[in-house]
């Protein structure tokens, strides 16, 4: 009897110390606050499916997390799994040894993305993916159905009938836009949503074979556009920051809001009776392309270093699947970039078709990998532009010439 027991407490032992050896717990950096709970629930299905897995998440101040995440992992206690930001960002991080490079040999699934998605999370030096990326992003106008539909407002077709109706809800006491530019990324992000159109499909064709440079007329006519229709902006609209803004809208004090499809969840999470509506910004005439601006907004990545890394590739290939992608689209009311996923909700399907006629945000896809990048240039010049401090021209020539110091084809 007392050998039995003897062996039966050291089968025990062994099983739990193999256990133990299984058990694992990965830690996973997001800046997604907002999601928080929505990404607990994908946890939750990944630990089932994978037992001996178990995923901590921490989620950061959007605004500090780039920070927060590249001081840690140069520290050495940076995060098993993390978010990490797209093109210019990824690779700031990447270059530096602290991500793991991945291929569909270590993440089957990310068979069948599209090479615009995983050039947004590959470096270009090594050509190496380096992350799954995780939702594309559009740059478009957001609307209140309802607002328009009690004014008898149409989606506009041509500038002038932009100009025309945003008057109209002026004359009739309401406040035709909800933008603010006090923070500063809202002056890139407005001149994507409002002027792309404006702009046209040839400018940016011309800009990246190298022909063309933002002193071109193209380009500054869009900025000339953007600042016209800023009068259709709050009184005070300067010093309006990004919350506000979204207030302004939400509230249905605002008919109109120059966003991106990442605000419509928010937008029904803080007024779940909103009415929406979408459409990309014309252009002069009404046969010119409305044009969206898309990016890729991030990816999943692991660590180089981290000591459980084939249970981290584990992660990341769950985050590529379709199930994973189906999951996210529903739940977080976002573009997925997994192949084969559909839209419940009819507002993203609407996204999607816009999607078709599109061009790449271009300071963030294109202008990001040096110093100064055209992001904050364009965000500095458009909030002094609209504050009346300098002309198009000027913005047009002062952009130019500061992105020569390290790109290229502007160096004439």
């Amino acid at each position: 009897m007392k050998k039995l027991f003897i062996r039966t407490a050291v089968m025990a032992t062994t099983m739990l110390s193999a256990y133990s050896a299984l058990a694992q717990e990965l830690s996973f950096w997001s800046w997604r606050q907002e999601d928080r709970a929505q990404y607990e629930e994908f946890i939750k299905t990944f630990e089932a499916a994978n037992p001996g897995i178990t995923i901590k998440l921490e989620t950061f101040e959007a605004a500090n997390y780039n920070t927060i995440l590249s001081t840690a992992l140069a520290g050495g206690t940076g995060p098993d799994l993390m978010m990490v930001r797209a093109y210019g960002g990824m690779e700031a991080i990447a270059s530096a040894g602290y991500l793991e490079p991945i291929t569909t040999a270590t993440v089957p699934n990310l068979e069948g993305f599209s090479a615009s998605a995983l050039q947004a999370e590959t470096m270009r030096s090594d050509n190496q993916i380096y992350a799954v990326p995780f939702a594309s992003q559009t740059q478009f106008v957001i609307y209140n159905k309802d607002i328009f539909d009690a004014n008898g407002i149409e989606e506009p077709q041509t500038w002038a009938e932009f100009l025309a109706l945003s008057q109209k809800l002026k004359d009739a006491g309401l406040m035709p836009f909800g933008n603010g530019t006090a923070t500063a990324w809202q002056n890139e992000t407005i001149t994507a949503d409002l002027v792309y159109s404006t702009m046209g499909r040839s400018f940016y064709d011309d800009l990246i074979a190298g022909t063309a440079d933002f002193t071109d007329a193209r380009f500054t006519n869009g900025l000339a556009a953007l600042k016209e229709i800023s009068a259709y902006f709050p009184d005070g609209f300067i010093g309006l920051d990004y919350p506000a803004s979204q207030q302004l809208f939400a509230s249905g004090m605002a008919a109109m809001f120059a966003g991106g499809s990442y605000e419509l969840a928010t937008f029904k999470t803080l007024n779940p009776e909103l009415n929406l509506g979408v459409f990309a910004a014309p252009g002069v005439n009404a046969e010119d392309e409305k044009l969206v601006g898309i990016y890729f907004d991030g990816g999943y990545a692991a660590n180089a270093t981290g000591a459980n890394k084939e249970a981290a590739l584990k992660f990341l290939n769950y985050v590529a699947s379709k199930d994973f992608g189906q999951a996210f689209a529903n739940s977080l009311n976002n573009i997925s970039t997994v192949p084969g996923v559909t839209f419940d909700n009819p507002l993203l399907g609407e996204v999607a078709e816009l999607n078709a006629h599109s061009i790449p945000y271009m300071m963030l896809v294109h202008f990001r990998f040096g110093e100064p990048s055209g992001s904050v240039l364009l965000q500095e010049e458009v909030q002094k532009l609209l504050a009346g401090q300098t002309t198009p021209e000027a913005a047009g020539e002062r952009i130019t010439k500061e992105l020569a110091a390290w790109y290229t084809p502007f160096q004439k």
